[in-house]
């Protein structure tokens, strides 16, 4: 059996975008910026994307700017809400410390330029206090950013509540919704977003294609120059058959939300339920406040990256946390935040179900990490060790 569980780090293309994007590649190739019918057909596609796009969030098509995913999105976004402030002599901003590193390290630079950054605490459950929000902001705050939804414990912040008192301060902010959008319902206006990032290749769109939403009015920073696309706030042609497609994923995906979330949370509840059945492991994040489709655990006495290879040899696609680092030896910042001590930290497991899961893929997932941990530990010398009673288990 051949299961793909890392629908987090990337999902599989739906035949709907394929279709969608090939007559943009092989027949109305045109460049959209061009005068001619030819390629006006091509830019014709481009704003029907747009639109369909902004309506699947409740925005104005004017308010989308196409990028090539959701790193670079972030980066637009924070540094013009940066620039904005600066001007005004505002250079304070408000984060928390479980972003993913498109936006840490984007704050970072910001420091090094005299920007001051507050980074908010989260608890256990991996959920940022509003009221701890609320107590950080000063009168030169100019910007807040927080990700509805955390790409590696699936764990959903209150927006609603961070958008009103932003709204209430007049501090522009910002949301990386790179893990849901298309996966649960996300409304710019009613939930008070100035700016949002995306990346379609998490809800079955291409890989590098997104788009920022910008609420009219917000001054964009550019970060490429060189045209006049984007009515100027991107530069370089745009993308065309991978806009197409992401624009054909989105309404596709946010058209079945509803029935693909309430199939997908029940599924997931039953691999949190067979899991928990693991002697000394632990569910990361709040067991309901999270993402439909994700299970995130730490297992005591393994390393992380044993499990995921033996994983593979059942077949099991999975990660140990965000793709974007699953090169890097050290715990995850995330799974430290909330409070995971380095050891148990490296034995993490985190399972993304696809819209298509089944129970019978579950059990097996089940099954098969149930071995998996029980194999590694028998060869453990901190398990061994933990059994014997020479440490304290901690899990």
């Amino acid at each position: 059996m051949k299961i793909y569980a890392d629908n987090a780090a990337t999902t599989k293309i739906s035949r709907t975008a394929v279709e969608a994007m090939l007559p943009y590649i092989e027949e109305f190739y045109g460049n959209p910026s061009s005068l001619y019918s030819f390629g006006q057909k091509a830019k014709e596609a481009l704003e029907t994307a747009r639109a369909s796009i902004a309506e699947c969030i409740g925005a104005q098509p004017r308010e989308i700017i196409f990028t090539s995913g959701g790193s670079e999105a972030d980066n637009q976004a924070i540094l013009s809400a940066a620039a904005i402030g600066k001007k005004s002599g505002k250079m304070h901003i408000i984060s928390d410390q479980i972003e993913h590193h498109a936006v840490l390290h984007t704050l970072k630079k910001l420091e090094k330029e005299g920007f001051s950054v507050t980074y908010l605490p989260v608890g256990t459950d991996g959920i940022v206090k509003v009221e701890d929000l609320r107590a950080a902001i000063h009168e030169d705050t100019c910007l807040v950013t927080v990700m509805y939804a955390n790409n590696e414990i699936g764990t959903i912040q209150p927006i609603n509540e961070i958008g009103k008192i932003c709204r209430e301060k007049k501090i522009i902010f910002h949301t990386d919704a790179v893990q849901a959008v298309g996966h649960i319902p996300v409304n710019v206006v009613d939930e008070s977003i100035d700016m949002l990032s995306a990346s379609a290749h998490k809800f079955h769109g291409p890989k590098g294609v997104g788009f920022l939403y910008a609420r009219k009015g917000i001054r964009l920073t550019n970060l490429i120059e060189g045209g006049a696309q984007e009515r100027g706030r991107r530069a370089g042609t745009e993308n065309v058959p991978g806009i197409v497609a992401m624009a054909a994923a989105f309404v596709e995906s946010v058209g079945h939300i509803e029935e693909n979330a309430k199939r997908a949370a029940a599924l997931r509840d039953r691999l949190i339920a067979g899991l928990s059945e693991i002697p000394h492991s632990a569910l990361n994040g709040d067991a309901v406040k999270r993402l439909p489709s994700n299970v995130n655990f730490c297992f005591e006495g393994i390393e992380g990256e044993s499990l995921l290879l033996l994983l593979d040899d059942k077949g099991i696609c999975a990660s140990s946390g965000s793709a974007c680092t699953s090169g890097s030896l050290d715990p995850s910042h995330v799974l430290l935040a909330i409070g995971r001590v380095h050891d148990v930290a490296h034995g993490s497991l985190r399972l993304t179900l696809g819209d298509d899961a089944t129970e019978e893929e579950v059990d097996y997932i089940i099954r098969s990490v149930k071995e998996v941990v029980e194999y590694l530990r028998g060869f453990s010398p901190v398990w061994r060790d933990l059994c014997a009673g020479k440490g304290n288990f901690i899990l």
